[in-house]
């Protein structure tokens, strides 16, 4: 008898512990204690890998949720910002993930590295893309990825031929300049980071922005995402001139679709260099940046962990030793591969000593064009002309971002007192991350353990609302010109289509350092698009 008793005592205990679990206090007990566990655990392995721990809620156990705090809003209260409280639901009210799925270096690492899945963008699989190689005026080469489909499913072209007047191919001019814009889908241009990698990230924005209608479009630079390297010198980190060239050629390929452009991390300071140096005579209409880099040199003298930063460093030394031949003529590549900083890269190959006295097209070498570090700054930082941005610019950071500086050095002053610049600030997201919490509305639909980011709902929601808002605006615009006209009995004096909603600025002169600024006050013609560029497809990708 007692032999049975002593076999059966297992199965007991068991059915005793799944009563007790079924219990909540009991369950709930246990929950937390193993979330204190993997807390506890998880910091641990940020000391070894020297990643600053993350502090949460009371900043003991990580387990407190703040992912629900409201974002903070930063902007001047005008009438677009008024229109988005109003309508942005998403970018207002976040849905953001509870730790540990909301940790900072989980979101960041995973926006960076994570492969996609059948579940983005609810067509299953990755993003097909198909390429335009664009040559500039001095020779060198940049890059338009479009995307054309998702894997599994149909290219965007073959939908389009349905559509009368419609382009049959992404790259292709427009049939007739003068057609409707329902009839042209809006054009978004991707900016990825300054290293030129298109991450995971990037791409479940192309395949949310497909799903929405948009034709997305990957902007490279010279030298980066397999772009071949031309010319013997890389693009500084705000240097627009190949941007406005690249947006010329889609304003003059597609003149009747709306353009709109969205920059991920650094490539945010080329965004921004680019609204700022054309001003009011941009061709876009609304902008955005994910985890923007605002300040450049203070991102470069910032110290970020070395776990990020060691990864950085090897891959832009990777992009170096593969044009060390063209990069002989004017630089050290020896001493510029054996640099420990992306700082001491980015100061020898724009403000070191040039190697031989070869010039670029501007007639002076990449090092000539700076002479100095402050200097180099002086004509790349993103921020050196925000007062000529006339283009609305949402700013959408996170206060746990380990790979840009502390919050506290946001310019919040530019967000509260001018019209175009917005600020959304949340308690979490890491880098490129705000992943949405588990169960809610995915990226193109989908629920739980779908790859979603609520970043990507509220920049496409903010892109949509801020342009409805600026067509209707223009339109208001044309009828009270023409009421005008009809009362005066002639033209209106004075009013000019703009694209933003204040009237024009004066143009301020060059400051010496500062580059010329690249107006393009009319639309590019055929014949002077030809004489910038020349463009040709490549269907290798």
């Amino acid at each position: 008898m007692w032999d049975s008793l002593l076999c059966l005592l297992p199965s007991l205990l068991l059915l005793l512990v799944a009563a007790l679990l079924r219990r909540s206090p009991v369950s709930g007990a246990l929950e937390n204690l193993l979330r204190r566990a993997t807390w506890i655990l998880w910091r641990g392995v940020c000391w070894v890998l020297e990643l600053p721990v993350p502090v949460r809620g009371d900043g003991t156990d990580g387990t407190s949720d703040t992912a629900d705090a409201e974002p903070g809003l930063v902007c001047k209260p005008t009438a677009l910002a008024h229109h988005l409280l109003l309508h942005c639901r998403t970018l207002l009210r976040p849905s953001l993930a509870a730790w540990p799925r909301g940790d900072p270096h989980l979101q960041t690492l995973s926006s960076l590295l994570w492969p996609l899945d059948g579940t983005v963008g609810g067509g299953g699989g990755e993003v097909r893309f198909t390429r335009d190689h664009l040559l500039l005026s001095d020779g060198g080469i940049v890059a338009l990825d479009w995307a054309v489909g998702l894997s599994g499913e149909p290219p965007l072209g073959s939908k389009c031929e349905q559509q009368p007047g419609a382009c049959r191919s992404p790259g292709c001019r427009s049939s007739s300049s003068s057609s409707s814009s329902s009839g042209s889908p809006p054009i978004l241009l991707l900016i990825p980071n300054s290293l030129g990698v298109v991450t995971p990230h990037l791409q479940r924005l192309c395949s949310l922005a497909l799903c929405r209608g948009y034709y997305p479009v990957v902007f490279h630079r010279r030298g980066q995402g397999g772009c071949p390297l031309t010319t013997p010198r890389y693009q500084e980190f705000g240097d627009p001139r190949d941007l406005v060239q690249a947006v010329a050629y889609l304003r003059d390929r597609h003149r009747s679709a709306t353009l709109l452009a969205v920059s991920e991390g650094s490539g945010s300071g080329l965004l921004l260099s680019y609204l700022g140096e054309c001003g009011s005579s941009s061709y876009l209409t609304a902008a955005a940046c994910i985890s923007p880099v605002l300040h450049g040199q203070l991102w470069f003298e910032t110290p970020f962990p070395s776990l990020y930063h060691w990864g950085a460093l090897f891959y832009r030394k990777l992009q170096i030793s593969r044009y060390a031949s063209a990069l002989s003529s004017l630089l050290d590549v020896g001493q510029l591969l054996r640099c420990r900083s992306l700082k001491d890269m980015e100061e020898l190959m724009f403000c070191g000593a040039p190697k031989a006295t070869a010039v670029s097209a501007e007639g002076q070498s990449p090092a000539e064009g700076a002479k100095g570090w402050e200097a180099y700054w002086e004509r790349n930082e993103p921020l050196r002309d925000a007062d000529e941005v006339a283009v609305p610019v949402l700013c959408l950071c996170s206060a746990d971002d380990p790979l840009l500086p502390p919050a506290s050095t946001l310019p919040t002053s530019l967000f509260r007192n001018s019209p175009y610049f917005l600020l959304t600030l949340t308690a979490s997201g890491g880098h490129c991350g705000f992943f949405a919490r588990a169960g809610t509305r995915g990226v193109g639909g989908g629920g739980t353990g779908t790859v979603s980011s609520w970043s990507h709902e509220a920049v496409l929601e903010y892109l949509q609302v801020a342009s409805d808002f600026l067509k209707g605006e223009e339109k208001r615009r044309r009828r009270l010109a023409q009421e005008q006209e009809q009362e005066v009995g002639g033209p209106a004096q004075g009013w000019r289509r703009r694209s933003s909603t204040v009237l024009a600025r004066r143009r301020r002169p060059v400051l010496p350092g500062r580059r010329e600024r690249h107006l393009t006050h009319q639309p590019a013609q055929s014949a002077l698009a030809e004489d910038l560029f020349t463009w040709n497809r490549s269907y290798t990708r």
